[in-house]
Order: C-alpha cells, then sequence, then structure tokens
C-alpha cells in the first residue's frame, strides 16, 4: 500500500508543542508526514527539529527552497495546517507569503491540493474583524477552516489557553475526510 502525503503545518501557538504526538498519530493512520513551520514555530521548537525531521523521516522546513534545488518532500495529498495563528490565517487570506507554510498554503488553492486549517486565536484577536473575514475568504477558496463548529477550535480567554484541549483529533480526521480516495 502506498501511503499519502500529509503536510502538517504549524504556527507559533502552544499547541505546536503537541506535534511529536500529532505526527504519530497521522503515521499510524497510514500518513507519509511532511512537518512545515513558521519562522516562530520553528523558533520554539528549535531543541527538538532534529528530533521531528527523526521522526517523520524529512526535513523539517521553515524556509523557501532555492530556485533550481530540488524538493525535498513528496508531493502532498492534503495540508493541515494546524495551529494556524491570527497572523497565519490573515496573511494567507490576503495573499502575504512571506513565510514558506503560508506561501505553499496559499498556493495550495490554485493547485487544488485539499487543505484543512485550525486556527488557535484568543478571544481578544477573535474579536478582531479581520479574522472572520479572512476565514470567510478562505472558505470560499474552498479551505475547509475548523473554526467554532462542531469539533473544531472555540477560542479561550486571553491568557488562559488550554493547549492539551486542542482538538487535534478533529483537524486529523477532517484531512483524511478531504484525502483524495
Amino acid at each position: 500500500m502506498t501511503s499519502r502525503t500529509l503536510y502538517l503545518f504549524g504556527s507559533a501557538a502552544p499547541p505546536v508543542f503537541e506535534l511529536a504526538g500529532v505526527i504519530e498519530t497521522a503515521q499510524a493512520d497510514g500518513w507519509d508526514v511532511c512537518l512545515g513551520l513558521t519562522p516562530s514555530a520553528a523558533r520554539w521548537l528549535d531543541d527538538s527539529l532534529d528530533e521531528l525531521a527523526a521522526l517523520t523521516g524529512h526535513p523539517v522546513r521553515s524556509e523557501y527552497k532555492r530556485p533550481g534545488e530540488d524538493d525535498a518532500w513528496p508531493k502532498a495529498d492534503v495540508i493541515l495546517f494546524a495551529p494556524a495563528t491570527f497572523n497565519s490565517i490573515n496573511s494567507w487570506a490576503a495573499g502575504f507569503t512571506s513565510s514558506f507554510v503560508v506561501g505553499v498554503v496559499a498556493e495550495a488553492i490554485g493547485k487544488e491540493i485539499p487543505t484543512v486549517a485550525m486556527p488557535c486565536v484568543n478571544a481578544a484577536y477573535a474579536q478582531h474583524r479581520a479574522l472572520d473575514r479572512s476565514i470567510a475568504e478562505l472558505r470560499e477558496q474552498g479551505v475547509a477552516v475548523l473554526y467554532k463548529e462542531e469539533g473544531g477550535f472555540t477560542p479561550n480567554p486571553a491568557g488562559s489557553g488550554k493547549p492539551k484541549a486542542y482538538p487535534w483529533a478533529a483537524a486529523l480526521a477532517a484531512a483524511k475526510k478531504v484525502a483524495p480516495a
């Protein structure tokens, strides 16, 4: 059986520290996982990047490759961007691709790669009108955004995050659901 490839992307939000377990869960479900991080998330996980690369069997990426370089990853069947911060969601929806992972998910829309995103924002950020507009924009372009719905992410009050309660199982289930047969 050929495994499917899941690009797992994360922003700098506390659930990013749970990625090793998420990778193991996805691998147990038959995914070949490639991990991409925003620059801030890569700094947060700096001490574990080698272990995460060994776990996935692929380099962890947070920067664009140089022109002409071979891609170190196989082609994605599905992309899961979780946790996706306020900045990442808004940058993506606006088409600002200064970070590698945001650039890849922006391009995935045009390449028709099934993509799931689950924000991780606090209730203060959630009050900013840009977030709802950005989520609506991404949904209109075919991105499955798991936010406030049954099983999706619901913001916590600022300063009271619950990273262990982040609904990773719902995110992985959604990625599996949108995967090509």
